[in-house]
């Protein structure tokens, strides 16, 4: 078997690993709310989050996937190596941060180790003072943008529909009230998976879709349905096995939640996404998640919302990208250590 082919191969695996290991990391994010509300059961939760995940197959969108396979880093300089050592880099950090139990963005960290890796791949071969050629600075522009707008979009449609509920509810007994949200909330999370499903799937599609570009299989970026399904299997199949350190971190320590708090969060949450996906923006999900449950729990009183942990978990989001960069040049030097032409 010819040895571009192989390699081809191999970092196709290591991406739909990396999209597998996406949604074992997301899955708080998808379930923390409703089952911090005990609306649902952890188990029933994740098998919930990962068939709306795989539902959003159906949005048959793929601006994101784009703007992350030739958005962000020129294509000239990408080869299969630099894409398997970036994939290296987010799956490290992805993992760290799991074991950590730090809601960090999987998003950024892949988008991270792949900008890292073009760096490091531009200073091996020409000069360090050249590595900012690889990236596509408009890109990283927008992307970061969206790094500030899409959790405080959320957490201002959080807090907004918040006060809508305890104005149209005001005269109704609170009991009663979470009664309705608990079945109410069963769509919302519905939609709220849908949504990262339909954002987070695309980015390993813009990878895997740019190794076949690079390596000479395709001849212009365009998505196979092959990727796209694999893409969303993935994705889904890693959200069915849970992340329950996350979970406890976003749906119990944040701030308390009731079924019409989570309803509210995870809607403004869907929407947050839902809007930049529209636009074809890589968002986080998980950034997006968190800035809808403080949201909701700033309702009340600001105490109500821990800051202290958000602070924390706002450190982990500003790490995440140049941790993950270096984790990913590193990568790539040791490939470039291991394998002549890179």
């Amino acid at each position: 078997m010819d040895s571009t082919l192989l390699l081809v191969a191999l970092i196709i695996l290591v991406a739909l690993a990396f999209d597998y290991i996406n949604g074992f990391h997301d899955a708080a994010n998808s379930i923390a709310t409703v089952v911090a509300t005990r609306v649902l059961s952890p188990a029933h939760a994740v098998i919930w989050a990962g068939f709306w995940n795989l539902c959003a197959v159906f949005f048959l969108d793929t601006g994101v996937a784009a703007t992350v396979g030739k958005g962000m880093v020129d294509l000239k300089v990408v080869t299969p190596y630099v894409i398997l050592a970036g994939l290296l880099g987010a799956i490290t950090w992805n993992l760290l941060t799991w074991y950590w139990g730090l809601p960090s963005s999987s998003s950024h960290a892949l988008l991270g180790g792949y900008g890292g890796a073009a760096m490091a791949k531009v200073a091996l071969t020409v000069s360090v003072v050249s590595s900012f050629d690889a990236l596509i600075i408009s890109g990283w522009l927008r992307m970061v943008s969206f790094i500030v707008i899409a959790p405080v979009l959320g957490m201002t449609l959080a807090y907004l529909l918040m006060v809508l509920v305890h104005w149209v509810f005001r005269h109704t007994m609170p009991n009663k009230v979470d009664r309705w949200f608990r079945w109410m909330q069963l769509a919302s999370s519905a939609v709220f998976s849908f949504s990262h499903g339909a954002n987070d799937a695309q980015k390993t599609m813009g990878i895997i879709t740019s190794v076949l570009v690079t390596a000479g299989y395709l001849e212009t970026f365009v998505v196979p349905k092959t990727v796209i399904w694999a893409a969303y299997i993935a994705i889904a199949a890693g959200t069915m096995s849970g992340g329950w350190r996350i979970v406890r971190t976003m749906g119990a320590r944040l701030t308390r939640l009731k079924p019409r708090g989570g309803f509210c969060a995870e809607t403004a949450a869907a929407i947050s996404i839902l809007f930049p996906t529209y636009l074809h923006m890589p968002v986080s999900t998980t950034h997006v998640i968190a800035g809808s449950i403080a949201g909701v729990g700033s309702i009340h009183r600001l105490k109500a919302v821990r800051w202290g942990l958000a602070t924390d978990i706002v450190w982990a989001w500003l790490m995440t990208i140049p941790a993950s960069a270096a984790v990913g040049a590193l990568c790539m030097w040791v490939i470039h250590l291991l394998v002549a032409k890179i």
